[in-house]
């Protein structure tokens, strides 16, 4: 009897395992290439960690990537549906003929932080000042700062300043040597100087307050080939779902950002704290068309400020730079 009861659980076994992997394959798959300690990376280990995937009725399939680039090359090649990047880039690449497109993920940008005990108050004071800047010269917040002085305070940083331009970790390092007077980073890198005793002199939206943008424009989000929207609408939907869900995780629950804490690299728990809250007040409430307006206003002050070399040939916002389907 022992022996027949047993074959009756294995064989009960062997049929959930058949039924399991059958709804498995009934399941659209969704392929995202991500940056393995990328802040996106959270947000699609809390769908993976709480089944929501399989919940929306998709299947989440992650491609650890090495750097944006690959990513970008990885999506263009059709290696996978999605990756996160800048809407910019989508604008140039739909410019040059490709049917890339947009939908919002974080709305958190970076700031201009310095010393606690510096001098440094406002846009104003960084004349004679060496100013550490995350990536080149035609990077979109070194160009809002630009403009910025430019138009308030009369103050041409390329000529008053000093820019170093260079990777975001060897700036906070700069930074907190004391080799540079203030650093232009990207969100996570300054929430970090932030925990390590900095103050924020003024953040990327708030310059793009003081330049007449009145609207809050995601910085980052999920881009995608429009022709694989158009024949995948069922699993977009459903990702789309999965990751309002996992975001309103992440906005209420401490204990989810506890579990995160491998993932986040937080050196301390000021860290991990100015991390969690950053990303927090990044996740967007609103897509409207008033945001897609903003968006598009800025895009052609960006055109206007870093030219071809950083739009391309397109200085109006091409249409479909944003899927049109989606919205809160």
């Amino acid at each position: 009897m022992r022996l027949m009861s047993l074959v009756r659980l294995i064989l009960l076994l062997a049929l959930v395992c058949v039924a399991t992997v059958a709804h498995a394959a009934d399941r659209p798959a969704v392929t995202i290439g991500v940056l393995k300690f990328g802040t996106v990376s959270w947000e699609l280990d809390v769908i993976r960690h709480h089944r929501l995937d399989e919940a929306a009725g998709f299947e989440l399939k992650l491609m650890e990537l090495a750097s944006g680039q690959a990513a970008q090359i990885a999506l263009q090649g059709g290696a996978v549906d999605m990756i996160a990047s800048d809407w910019l880039w989508v604008a140039r690449q739909r410019a040059a003929g490709a049917d890339l497109t947009f939908i919002p993920h974080s709305a958190a940008v970076g700031a201009l932080m310095v010393p606690a005990a510096s001098p440094i108050a406002s846009v104003a004071d960084l004349k004679g000042k060496r100013i550490g800047v995350a990536g080149t010269p035609i990077d979109k917040s070194w160009l809002l700062l630009k403009a910025l002085a430019r138009d308030r305070y009369a103050l041409d940083l390329d000529a008053a300043a000093t820019p170093v331009f260079a990777a975001p970790p060897l700036l906070n390092q700069k930074a907190t040597t004391g080799e540079l007077d203030a650093v232009l980073n990207f969100w996570p890198y300054a929430a970090r100087l932030q925990a390590a005793g900095m103050r924020t002199v003024i953040g990327v939206d708030g310059m793009m307050r003081d330049l007449g943008l009145s609207a809050s424009v995601p910085a980052v989000g999920f881009v995608f080939h429009e022709g694989w929207a158009k024949a995948n609408p069922a699993a977009l939907d459903a990702f789309v779902a999965a990751s309002r869900k996992a975001k309103a995780i992440m906005a209420r629950s401490d204990a989810e950002w506890d579990r995160l804490r491998p993932l986040m690299k937080a050196e301390d728990e000021a860290t991990w704290v100015a991390l969690r809250d950053q990303f927090r007040a990044g996740i967007p409430d609103r897509w409207t068309e008033e945001e897609r307006e903003a968006a598009a206003k800025l895009y052609g002050l960006m055109a206007k400020l870093g030219g071809r070399e950083l739009v391309g040939n397109a200085m109006a916002l091409p249409d479909g730079t944003f899927w049109p389907g989606v919205r809160f």
